[in-house]
Order: structure tokens, then C-alpha cells, then sequence
């Protein structure tokens, strides 16, 4: 699969160096017209002393992006509640929650202020660059309504017009830029862009003819990345659905041809049942407490006449793992911590030590994601948020993993802030038991 979002990152790169294949640079130097503004803006002395990561074109300056665009931060009238107005003659307050992640305009707001808040704010108007400067810092958004800003955003005022709005949008979204932003963010808790360093920021500067052929160039190229996405996304689709066509197909029994040699579930059933009596006279597993008989109205779908329904607790054994603090995992596998350490939503890092060895289906059990599964092999730190499933080495844990799968766990986990599945609930669910042979 192609890495849409590095292939665009890419192309903006080299965009803005003057690389792309379609792109010939115009021969216009744009010295005069960057003195000359900069003269009119009192600023003498613009030098780039700072090592320069990339080769321009001839007749392309590097600068500051302070020399050129005016850089304020927003401001927010407070409480907020106390200016916030229903009224038609309101003021459009600009909020980071009116735009897409993925968006370019600023369209419109959903609240507004009353107009005494905005000399507690700053106004914007259409043509202006929002740069978000919060946790999601640095995402920019060409602003085309007037409005007010909080201080969640800086504006970005492209006064001396050496800057074609799409292509100032082009440079601000390369990744070019948004790692000298990445790198000047301050803050502990929440990350925030500083106006005078995003005006340090060192940028290119071709000539405004030039700015408009790459548009042109990056506007031609874009909508195939869109295209290849959309192709992915539905081939992605289409896949996952026909996994759970096969995955519905093979719990029903109508994947592979029954044959009567291969035995019957009822007699996989049986051989289960005498290996956990043995496991719980030698103490290795617990007594289970008795199971509610099948009834007709709770079987979901017909099976083969061979098969054999049964609960969750019957067929296997479920047992969560232990806790670990979460200083006793590492993100990346060392020569310490080389055991992969299974909790609600699959692997979490790394341990030094392990509490299982093998191989076994794993069902997450806290989150969003639990009734997931995954495959367990060798040796393993499993907490107390990944339930092992232990198939007593007669059924196969890959067939397990795919039919645990199929049955949508999910579907029984408890509709809380977080979700959570009770392995008394998973032992209650039924599962569909098919020949031994049949593995």
C-alpha cells in the first residue's frame, strides 16, 4: 500500500525547492522586489547566517518569514460566556473546533461574540492564515470570513504580498516547515507556537511567477494522491468486508465440505472436557461453575448437523493476566526487555520478564478496541487488561483466534466512558465447535 501522506509531504517538499518534475523554474530573481519591501518595512539587515538544509533556484532568496508576514497571536475575552451573542450582529469567533484536520478554508464559525469582545481578541479577515498554536499546533487554514480569534491561533497577515496565498499555504503545510515549528514548540503540558520564533522561521522565496507555476504544478499532481487514497480506501473496505463474508461463511460451517469421516464436534466436545477434568484434579485450572443449558432461541445461525454449539467456557480456558506498572514496560524491544507485553489493545511495549509461553489467541478486555484479537507466540507478559485463551493443546489457536473473531466480542462490552468486557461475560458467549479434523 502507498503512503499517501508521505507521498503528498513529498511533493510539497519538492515544491517548494523548485524540484518538481513539471516545474521549470521562470529566470525572474526576486531581489528586487524583497529589497525594496524590506526597505519600506525598516529592515536593513537580512542575511541568513542559519545553515540552509536544501538548494534553491537561481533568483530565489531565503528569508525570515517575520520579514515579510506580519505574526500576532489571538486573544480571548473572558469569561467567554459573557460575550458569546446570538445575535445577527455578532462577530464570527474562530474557533480551532470550526475546521477540518484535513481542511484548507476557514468557512464559517458556529458562534459569534458581541462586538465589545474583539478589543479583547484580535480581528481577522479574509486572505489572512490562521496557524493553529495548541496541542495541534501548526496546521494552517486560509481565513475567507472576518471574524475574531482566541489565543489558539496565530495570524498570519500576508501585508507586503510577496506571497501567493496558495503557495504561502503550500510552504506553511511542508513538513519543511512544520519541523522548524516542531522544534521551536515550548511548553510542558500544552505545546505552543511563540510568535516572534515562528517569525524566525527560515523559508524560501521564489519569485510570485514561479509561486503560481508551482501551484499550478501542485494543484495537477494532488488530485491523483486523492485518487490513489480513495482507490485504497475502498480497496481496504472491500477487503475488510470479504474477510467478514469468509469469516461469517466459515463459522456457519459452509466453507469447507462436511465429510462424516472427520467425526463430530460433539466428540471434540467430549475429549475437551475430560483433559479440563484432569487439569482441575491436578490444580492447573479452576472449577468451573455450571453453564446454562443451549437453548434454540439463543442459537444465532443454523450449523452443520456435525457441529456442536457450546459456550465459551466449555470449549476453552479464559484467564486475565497480571498488572505492571506501566515504568516496567518499554516502548522498544532491548536485550532487558526483549518479551512483548499484551494488554487491552494488543501489544504495548516490551518487558523483562514473562508470565506465558506458547501460543494463544488474546482477547482485550479494556477500551475502545476490546473483544480484539490477537495472536500470542513464544514467550509473553500478559496484564491484566488481555485475557489468554487456553485451547489445552487440542484445538488450534490460530482456528481459535478466527472463529473468537467472527463472533464480535465487542459487541458485549459494557456502554461506558470506558468500555470493558467481564470474562464471565466472554465464558457465556456461544461459539460454534466443528471436527477436530477440520483444524
Amino acid at each position: 500500500m502507498i503512503d499517501t501522506q508521505a507521498l503528498r509531504n513529498k511533493i510539497l517538499d519538492l515544491a517548494i525547492n523548485g524540484s518538481l518534475p513539471s516545474f521549470k523554474v521562470s529566470g525572474v530573481d526576486v531581489n528586487d522586489s524583497l529589497c525594496k519591501a524590506l526597505n519600506e518595512r525598516n529592515i536593513f539587515e537580512h542575511v541568513i547566517k542559519n545553515p540552509i538544509t536544501f538548494k534553491i533556484p537561481i533568483g530565489w532568496k531565503w528569508i525570515k518569514l517575520g520579514w515579510i508576514v506580519d505574526i500576532d497571536r489571538g486573544g480571548s475575552p473572558r469569561p467567554i460566556k459573557d460575550y458569546l451573542t446570538t445575535d445577527h450582529n455578532g462577530i464570527n469567533w474562530i474557533k480551532i473546533g470550526d475546521v477540518s484536520k484535513d481542511g484548507k478554508y476557514i468557512l464559517s464559525t458556529k458562534e459569534k461574540i458581541k462586538p465589545e469582545g474583539e478589543k479583547k481578541s484580535r480581528r481577522v479577515y479574509p486572505g489572512d492564515f490562521l496557524l493553529t498554536n495548541s496541542m495541534s499546533f501548526g496546521r494552517p487554514y486560509i481565513c475567507q470570513i472576518e471574524g475574531c480569534i482566541h489565543d489558539g491561533w496565530l495570524v498570519l497577515r500576508n501585508s507586503v504580498g510577496l506571497f501567493n496565498l496558495d503557495f504561502l499555504y503550500y510552504l506553511l503545510s511542508s513538513s519543511f516547515v512544520y519541523n522548524q515549528f516542531a522544534a521551536i514548540a515550548s511548553g510542558s503540558t500544552v505545546v505552543n507556537l511563540n510568535k516572534d520564533k515562528v517569525s524566525d522561521t527560515i523559508v524560501p522565496l521564489p519569485p510570485l511567477e514561479d509561486q503560481k507555476r508551482i501551484v499550478y504544478a501542485i494543484n495537477e499532481i494532488m488530485p491523483i494522491v486523492d485518487s490513489i487514497k480513495s482507490f485504497q480506501n475502498a480497496y481496504n473496505h472491500d477487503s475488510e468486508v470479504l474477510k467478514n463474508s469468509i469469516l461469517n461463511e466459515a463459522i456457519e460451517g459452509k466453507l469447507v465440505e462436511q465429510r462424516p469421516e472427520e467425526g463430530t464436534g460433539d466428540e471434540l466436545y467430549q475429549q475437551i472436557q475430560k483433559e479440563k477434568e484432569k487439569l482441575i484434579k491436578e490444580g492447573k485450572i479452576k472449577k468451573q461453575k455450571p453453564l446454562a443449558e443451549i437453548t434454540e432461541e439463543e442459537k444465532p445461525f443454523e450449523i452443520p448437523k456435525n457441529w456442536k454449539w457450546c459456550r465459551i467456557d466449555s470449549a476453552f480456558n479464559l484467564q486475565s493476566g497480571k498488572n505492571i506498572s506501566a515504568s516496567e514496560i518499554l516502548e522498544e524491544k532491548t536485550e532487558s526487555h526483549e518479551y512483548p507485553c499484551y494488554g487491552g489493545n494488543g501489544v504495548r511495549g516490551y518487558t523483562k520478564d514473562y508470565n506465558r509461553e506458547g501460543t494463544f489467541p488474546i482477547i482485550g478486555r479494556q477500551g475502545a478496541l476490546c473483544g480484539n484479537i490477537n495472536i500470542a507466540m513464544g514467550k509473553f507478559y500478559a496484564t491484566e487488561h488481555a485475557v489468554v485463551v487456553d485451547c489445552f493443546n487440542i484445538l488450534d489457536p490460530i482456528w481459535a483466534s478466527w472463529f473468537l473473531k467472527a463472533l464480535n466480542l465487542n459487541q458485549y462490552a459494557t456502554a461506558t466512558a470506558q468500555p470493558g468486557l467481564a470474562v464471565s461475560k466472554i465464558n457465556d458467549v456461544l461459539i460454534p465447535l466443528p471436527p477436530l479434523m477440520m483444524f
